[in-house]
């Protein structure tokens, strides 16, 4: 059952929580952090420290981790940044479109991680792994929550409707994007242990929908802390990593779209009858083509638009064989480009259903990439069948909206 702890958050004060709050780290370029160099209250001063460096430095570099901590020590010597004087939970609700989800800030269990009751969907990468140890023992902190998902339970949600229902939230605000973050401070002793026991109780494992690697490098601290003898009840802030958890039901995952760089030296007349050996082709020309249902893919290329729909007998009929993504790899990357191993080949790029068939078509036309791709999205109860089978989606598979925000609670270790 799923073991989480109430904790001691670091966050902003009152008044200064919508200016804190940024996107996730790894959603962002430094480009466009640097965007908010300037503004001394964002975030990004402590996930994007690079910012506040030269344009040259490596991003990698020890200088950017320890940029990172001062930053973080200084916004809570200014009084930017406080500490709950009790281990609380938080509510943190997000309304985007009109559609709301609710989830539950706290620490959970290193210890389920490792013993597969945190369930995973992909392989992570040892150079991004490293990035966010270095980042965490530098600063002592994991700034970055791990979006994590659970199959509905009752229990826990009455607790948190009932709390929001009667308490005013802590912070309330709306962000540029349009996305509302509301945000309640469970600090009740007999509601903390309440929430406490019913996850233990009811909610039998959860799911990482977001932050793979900020998992994975929160557990590997967590066995260097223990191996140097930091360990002596188990129960020490680094044997946990901060999360949110939401209610399966309350999820959307949105497309997660792939561009290629060039056409592995065809040209496009011959790329489409390449392509016709294993779908049906519909030229649709300037008009932008979203899939609405599975096994249907939109193709942008050579400034026109096409609609694809894959041929019986070009996808196995298995929980990883049935994923659009997979469909792709196999019959078009794989077969024809020949981009092997998406994780690391330089050819290929994912754009983020969030920006959009526009951002697919610019890529092309200022020939940053030679074709793009839109696929139809992933459903949460795929990636749970897929996690519970201990199999791995095809990287970049999913990809949730909206995103939490970095910067409104911070888990110190």
């Amino acid at each position: 059952m799923a073991k989480i702890t109430p904790f001691k958050g670091l966050r902003p004060v009152k008044r200064l929580a919508a200016e804190v709050a940024t996107l996730p780290y790894d959603v962002v370029s430094v480009a466009e952090a640097r965007e908010f160099r300037k503004d001394p209250y964002n975030f990004y001063h402590v996930t994007r420290s690079e910012i506040d460096l030269q344009e040259n430095v490596d991003v990698h570099s020890q200088q950017v981790y320890d940029k990172a901590k001062e930053n973080l020590d200084n916004m809570v010597t200014e009084k930017i940044l406080f500490q709950d004087n009790e281990p609380c939970y938080y509510i943190y609700e997000l309304i985007m479109d009109g559609r709301s989800q609710t989830g539950l800030i706290c620490g959970s269990s290193i210890d389920d991680y490792n013993h597969g009751l945190v369930k995973k969907h992909e392989f992570t990468r040892p150079e991004k792994e490293l990035d966010r140890i270095n980042h965490i023992i530098t600063t002592g902190a994991q700034t970055g929550i791990v979006f994590l998902a659970y199959n509905d339970c009752d229990s826990v949600q009455t607790i948190i409707d009932n709390w929001k229902a009667t308490h005013d939230p802590e912070y309330d605000f709306t962000a540029q994007d349009g996305i509302r973050h509301i945000f309640w401070v469970i600090d009740d002793y007999p509601k903390v242990a309440s929430i406490t026991h019913n996850f233990a109780q009811d909610v039998p494992c959860t799911y990482i929908a977001d932050g793979h690697h900020r998992a994975a490098s929160a557990a590997k601290v967590c066995k260097e802390m223990r191996d140097n003898g930091y360990s002596v009840d188990g129960e020490e802030s680094f044997n946990y990593f901060v999360t949110c958890i939401f209610p399966a039901s309350q999820l959307k995952i949105m497309d997660y779209n792939r561009v290629a760089r060039d056409l592995n030296d065809m040209i496009p007349e011959e790329f489409i009858q390449a392509l016709d050996k294993e779908f049906e082709i519909y030229r649709l020309g300037d008009t932008a083509f979203k899939p609405a249902q599975p096994h249907e893919f939109g193709m942008y290329l050579d400034k026109s638009w096409y609609r694809l729909v894959a041929k019986p007998g070009t996808f196995a009929n298995d929980p990883i064989g049935v994923l659009d993504v997979t469909i792709l790899q196999q019959n078009v990357l794989d077969k024809l480009l020949n981009i092997k191993d998406p994780r690391v080949d330089k050819r290929i790029d994912f754009v983020g259903g969030i920006r959009g068939m526009e951002a697919l078509q610019k890529r092309v036309d200022s020939k940053d990439a030679a074709v793009a791709f839109s696929l139809y999205p992933v459903s949460i109860q795929q990636l749970f069948t897929i996690a519970d089978s201990g199999s791995v989606m095809p990287p970049k598979s999913t990809w949730f909206e909206p995103k939490l925000r970095d910067g409104l609670v911070v888990y110190m270790i």
